[in-house]
């Protein structure tokens, strides 16, 4: 079955850097598109970065030039780089992909950014 497990996330200060990654298992990892969401307390799950197979990328308005979503298809893993953090980036950070029109979720990594 489809399996994605998160880590990376922690507590830094602001213009602070983390690196989070998602292992993924149960699919063919390097044929699908990965991403990841982010949701805080109260509000709803927001998008944070795609990355597809071919390597090309997207990110939300609020994470460009700070983000960068890549992969490692031989890891199965998908990376999320977070540098320059601010507290509005505090949240919990999910990975997510579509498989057969259903849709996978990991299990979070909390990330906070406070002084």
């Amino acid at each position: 079955q489809v399996q994605l497990v998160e880590s990376g996330g922690g507590l830094v200060q602001p213009g602070g850097s983390l690196r989070l990654s998602c292992v993924a298992s149960g699919f063919t990892f390097s044929t699908y598109f990965m991403s990841w969401f982010r949701q805080d307390p109260g509000k709803q799950r927001e998008f944070v970065a795609h990355i597809f197979s071919s390597g090309s990328r997207v990110y939300s308005d609020s994470v460009k030039g700070r983000f960068t979503i890549s992969r490692d298809n031989a890891k199965k893993t998908v990376y999320l780089q977070m540098n320059d953090l601010k507290p509005e980036d505090t949240a919990v950070y999910y990975c997510n992909v579509i498989v057969r029109s259903s849709n996978y979720w990991g299990q979070g990594t909390q990330v906070t950014v406070s002084s």
